[in-house]
């Protein structure tokens, strides 16, 4: 079995993309995707979040919402709204954002090599979440959320990619938050077949973002138990991009309160393991062990000191494991961030004005901005078996969800 393999893609029609294309299904509440299809029919969102087309009040997990989706992806191909492809390929995928650019390939990846571990975690999964992703395949019968992948950069395979994209786009789009989707189809034999060798002397690939969807792609091929290897329910939708393209910002954290210690005595216990300083304007990390903090309308400084810093351990070194161990659980006494109400998380895309309204508006006590991880460092936790934080990693620019969906 390949670890990856080409696949006949269903695809918007000729001129039917900027009709259906659409954020990841995760990245928005119901009622902001009420908003985003007003006006607009045939958006992916009727299908990656349906109960848009539902009573206002109806649970997401409600079979109604699966079934929902099923009609709808029914609805649109049979109105050739979307079309799938007469010919296994690969799918060259650009993403631009200002001037960030990543190119990559869509692609069908192997679940036996993600059971195996040759397709590496480093989240752990919620079951809700999993048991939502199967029932969304199920009833589809299709992948239409692709599972963000990375390969360490391999030459002639960013070459191979890099060529394609001096022909013109096969879809061309750019998105409501502006960045641009360009996709090129690869069906050239040749050329499928030595991207499919070249990705099978890789040792690894690593889950970027869409840990929930390959578990639920593993699962869904478990109760399926189809015996030909190459049948589609033994593959899931991926789009996989070169490890030194990634652009990975900070996850920040805001706190609701000091753990009943006052601002001085709170101030007091940071300074134990960090050199704080005041600083006259917002404070976005430049390196590792460099902090910001926003308490009471001032921004901080901190700097942790070398000797509190791991150097063996892939997790423990992470920056955001630093502020954790050494200031958020000792001090303000949060062990467990996936599950204490006290903690949230803000997505670095949101910026450090974000951190400021959460904290200015009495939401929140205390705002920590952070440094975020490299590659490296994910591909070292994976390497090493182990996991992140949670909300450690916040991808951008996002995929777009409906360019290319995987029928099983």
């Amino acid at each position: 079995m390949s670890l990856i393999k080409a696949f006949r893609g269903l695809r918007p029609a000729k001129g039917r993309e900027n009709d259906v294309v659409a954020p990841p299904y995760d990245v928005m509440n119901a009622s902001e995707a009420r908003e985003m299809v007003k006006g607009r029919p045939w958006s992916f969102l009727h299908i990656s979040r349906p109960e848009v087309d539902l009573a206002e009040n109806i649970d997401p997990y409600d079979p109604a919402v699966y079934a929902k989706a099923a009609e709808n992806l029914k609805k649109m191909m049979n109105e050739n709204i979307l079309v799938q492809d007469q010919q296994e390929a690969y799918y060259v995928y650009r993403l631009t954002m200002g001037e960030h650019q990543q190119t990559g390939i869509v692609a069908a990846a192997s679940v036996t090599a993600y059971d195996q571990d040759r397709i590496k975690k480093h989240e752990f999964t919620r079951p809700v979440k999993e048991d939502d992703r199967v029932r969304q395949i199920e009833a589809l019968n299709a992948q239409t959320g692709p599972v963000f992948l990375v390969y360490r950069s391999e030459e002639t395979v960013d070459q191979i990619l890099a060529e394609q994209t001096k022909k013109t786009a096969d879809m061309d789009v750019t998105a409501t938050d502006n960045v641009r989707h360009e996709i090129w189809v690869l069906n050239d034999v040749d050329k499928v077949s030595q991207l499919t060798r070249l990705f099978e002397e890789m040792d690894s690939l690593y889950v970027a973002d869409g840990h929930h969807r390959s578990a639920a792609a593993s699962r869904v091929a478990v109760a399926q138990n189809n015996t030909d290897e190459n049948a589609a329910s033994n593959y899931f939708l991926s789009v996989i991009f070169p490890h030194n393209q990634m652009n990975i910002l900070d996850y920040n954290r805001v706190i609701k309160d000091l753990n009943g210690l006052t601002e001085s005595e709170f101030l007091a216990q940071v300074e134990k393991n960090f050199n704080l300083q005041k600083s006259d304007k917002a404070v976005k990390p430049s390196k590792n062990a460099e902090y910001g903090m926003y308490l009471k309308g001032q921004w901080y400084k901190l700097y942790l000191s070398s000797d509190k810093i791991s150097t063996d351990n892939p997790v423990a070194r992470l920056d955001i494991s630093l502020l954790a161990d050494q200031l958020i659980a000792p001090i303000l006494a949060i062990t467990d961030p996936r599950t204490d109400n006290r903690i949230d998380f803000v997505g670095g895309i949101r910026g450090l004005k974000e951190l400021e309204k959460r904290v200015d508006n009495g939401e929140m006590m205390v705002a920590f901005s952070v440094y975020p991880p490299s590659m490296d460092d994910l591909m070292a936790v994976a390497d090493a078996g182990d996991v992140m934080p949670p909300k450690s990693t916040w991808f951008e620019p996002k995929l777009a969800d409906g360019l290319v969906s995987h029928l099983l």
